[in-house]
């Protein structure tokens, strides 16, 4: 073999012992895996869930509308709370239905039928319907605000803006007890005791119930108590406290109250009153107002404990039971403390003297 064939074996055998080092390399040291891609189905569960409690409640609730000369006046909301042998009972409040000729309610499975009026109260605003058992499946059950912490959570279920948005279901933590509010009503002002939420609370969820975590009423919800430039503060009855009037308004009762036999305004207003201005004030003519707190006496009526005490129109009362008094919605609130038959220390001026006197109440329903 000469050296040139020689030279040409030493080529080709490069050539093929690079070939194979190639092959070799790209097969065994370079070449990338492949990725394999298992795709399972996944389970979540969620704990943090108010189904359950809903359930509980959601087909007690109804929303309630309200007629005059059959045309549609306002909407809310109520609860059946219970059930006879003839009629269920339906909680909701006394302004959504107060002057209406007729009610309707309407079930979240979207029947409806006629609520029949039972009796209601201004001062607690509370109303009772009934209805037929036939569409009846759910009873709410009724629990006990005084057992719930502030933090816990709470929700409400009702029909915000009417029957479009029936059903609507809004969460939210309990954000105060014993919170004092002033309502008004047609013999004035008055004070309530409630609960607050920043559950969201809307025109037509009055009278609706504001629930626990296990789904048991512990409030009824009152749009009445929150102002338009007020966010993230709702405020609901305690349910306990309506519970002690409910009987008496399934029968038709009035409420009765303790009275005292007086007409009287708040008193930083009697300078209106006294200067003819009180007419002009009410129709807001009049915008300044004295810093004078308590309660001012218009009149006495006859034969009545303020007139056996010798109270006179122009007295102003400043305390009951040694409490402060700064208008006429504290007046009522504490006067209403006391049942008939309570005698209590009423304490006025007359002609910049302080005085003390006994009242013994009477059966009223101011």
């Amino acid at each position: 073999m000469n050296e040139k064939q020689k030279y040409l074996l030493t080529i080709l055998i490069t050539l093929f012992i690079g070939i194979i080092g190639t092959t070799y390399a790209y097969q065994f040291v370079f070449k990338p895996e492949a990725t394999v891609k298992t795709v399972k189905d996944v389970s979540i569960s969620e704990t943090n869930t108010l189904k359950s409690a809903i359930e509980k409640v959601y087909d007690a609730v109804l929303l309630i509308e309200t007629y005059e000369n059959g045309k549609i006046t306002s909407s809310g909301t109520g609860f059946i709370y219970k059930k006879g042998d003839n009629e269920s009972y339906v909680l909701t409040n006394h302004h959504v239905v107060d002057g209406a000729d007729e009610i309707n309610v309407t079930f979240n499975s979207g029947k409806t039928e006629k609520a029949t009026f039972k009796g209601s109260d201004e001062f607690t605003d509370l109303a009772v319907l009934s209805i037929s058992n036939t569409n009846v499946t759910t009873i709410a059950a009724i629990g006990d605000s005084s057992k719930s912490e502030l933090g816990d959570t709470v929700f409400t279920v009702g029909s915000p803006l009417g029957s479009k948005y029936m059903g609507t279901v809004t969460k939210g933590i309990l954000s105060g007890k014993d919170r004092q509010v002033t309502a008004s009503g047609s013999d004035g002002s008055y004070i309530m005791d409630v609960l607050q939420t920043d559950a969201a609370i809307n025109p037509g969820n009055s009278g609706g119930p504001l629930l626990n975590i296990n789904g048991e009423v512990i409030g009824i919800t009152s749009m009445k108590l929150v102002e338009d430039e007020i966010e993230g503060m709702g405020f609901a009855l305690p349910i306990q406290e309506a519970m002690t009037f409910v009987e008496r308004l399934e029968k038709g009762q009035k409420i009765v109250r303790p009275l005292i036999g007086i007409q009287a305004i708040d008193a930083d207003k009697a300078v209106y009153y006294n200067s003819g201005n009180f007419r002009d004030w009410i129709m807001g003519g009049a915008t300044q107002e004295s810093n004078v707190k308590g309660v001012y006496i218009t009149k006495v009526e006859e034969n009545s404990p303020a007139s056996d005490a010798k109270l006179q129109a122009g007295d102003i009362i400043t305390k009951i039971d040694n409490v402060e008094i700064d208008d006429m919605a504290q007046f009522r609130y504490n006067l209403y403390k006391h049942s008939v038959g309570d005698t209590v220390s009423i304490t006025y001026t007359r002609d910049e003297k302080s005085k003390t006197v006994k009242v013994k109440l009477t059966e009223g329903l101011d």
